[in-house]
């Protein structure tokens, strides 16, 4: 992880490039870089916090900044009315994290252990809640095809979507309690309470809200430069949200599972690349649909092709992790999945 830092050097790169109004492709390139190591920095004060305030508290912190980076740049995106990259990138990331990061640790772990093994039942808790995730997400999208168009402008339409935002965000917040209260057993422990913090408290919270802050500054840089960027380019705005964004948003956490994998620690890394999924899925989207009524409301609705992506990669990660052991050939099959999935979306 320590390698991130040296992007660090990015971020007055990009402040010169916004500010002196240099090429869009520029600007979307070196923010992007900028914004790998302050995730990065942000998910180690996470961390650090956690030393301080218990494996409970802890869980928490991490549930919500896991992916503050994705939320804070979707943010921006909404602001500027790009509903479909919001959309997209919410899909890309699931898909990314199951098919991509789960694919890399299973490779790489795989590469180096002939056989690795995880908690079941907890893979088992956590992909029942994905499945349910995916439904909710796709039963509003089959009422578009079912209903008059004229029906589905109006604001009844989008007090539907609120109301499955409401749902969802309430299922996240029994998961957690489930998780961390009535059935901790089921997820072992997590925490080892020997383990001693590199920083302060008060160190670990100051980093936390200046990474937080410079992310927002580089995640307006960044989604300003995306529409004309892909007019300079050719490359459509819908490729950009659900492959570019989540890969740039989840860079650090998507290392940190692999190298946990390569460690023989699958139980985290499977936990990172499916617990990453419900939080898009169950807390970032209906955290955005909430966000959205500040301005235009964004519908929850997904266009098939996103759905179909979405269902498959549950229901193959179902299929992969659900025997509790892992092998590098599953890992390539995953990556080899996310490849195709990722060309199709570039060329449509």
């Amino acid at each position: 992880m320590k390698f991130l830092r040296f992007f660090l050097i990015f971020i007055p790169i990009s402040f010169v490039c916004e500010y002196m109004h240099l090429n869009p492709v520029l600007i979307f390139t070196v923010s992007a870089f900028a914004i790998i190591p302050l995730a990065g920095l942000m998910g180690e004060a996470t961390e650090e916090i956690s030393v301080y305030s218990g494996p409970r508290i802890g869980g928490f912190l991490n549930a919500t900044f896991g992916n503050a980076t994705e939320l804070i740049i979707s943010f921006f995106a909404l602001k500027a009315g790009l509903f479909d990259v919001v959309k997209a990138s919410i899909a890309g990331s699931v898909i990314g994290n199951i098919l991509l990061v789960l694919g890399a640790s299973m490779l790489f772990g795989g590469i180096k252990f002939k056989s690795q093994k995880f908690n079941k039942k907890q893979v088992e808790v956590s992909a029942s809640m994905l499945l349910f995730a995916v439904i909710g997400l796709t039963i509003p999208a089959i009422f578009t095809h079912t209903l008059n168009p004229d029906i589905l402008n109006n604001s009844r339409y989008e007090m539907f979507s609120v109301a499955v935002a409401f749902i969802m965000m309430f299922i996240y917040i029994m998961g957690l309690y489930f998780s961390f209260y009535t059935h901790k057993d089921i997820y072992g422990s997590e925490h080892d309470s020997a383990v001693e913090s590199k920083w302060s408290l008060k160190k670990s919270i100051m980093v936390l809200v200046l990474a937080t802050l410079a992310i927002a500054f580089e995640s307006e840089f960044l989604v300003s430069s995306v529409e004309p960027m892909t007019e300079a380019i050719g490359l459509s705005s819908f490729f950009v949200g659900i492959i570019l964004i989540p890969i740039i948003g989840n860079a650090a956490e998507h290392s940190t599972a692999i190298l946990m994998a390569m460690k023989n620690k699958m139980d985290v890394a499977v936990e990172i690349a499916i617990g990453s999924s419900l939080q898009i899925i169950l807390f970032v989207a209906p955290v955005l649909i909430f966000l959205s009524l500040l301005y235009k409301p964004m519908t929850i609705i997904f266009n098939e092709f996103e759905l179909v992506a979405l269902i498959g990669s549950v229901l193959i990660a179902n299929r992969v992790a659900g025997d509790g052991e892992s092998n590098w050939l599953e890992g390539l099959q995953l990556i080899a999945v996310y490849t195709i999935i990722a060309v199709s979306f570039l060329i449509l």
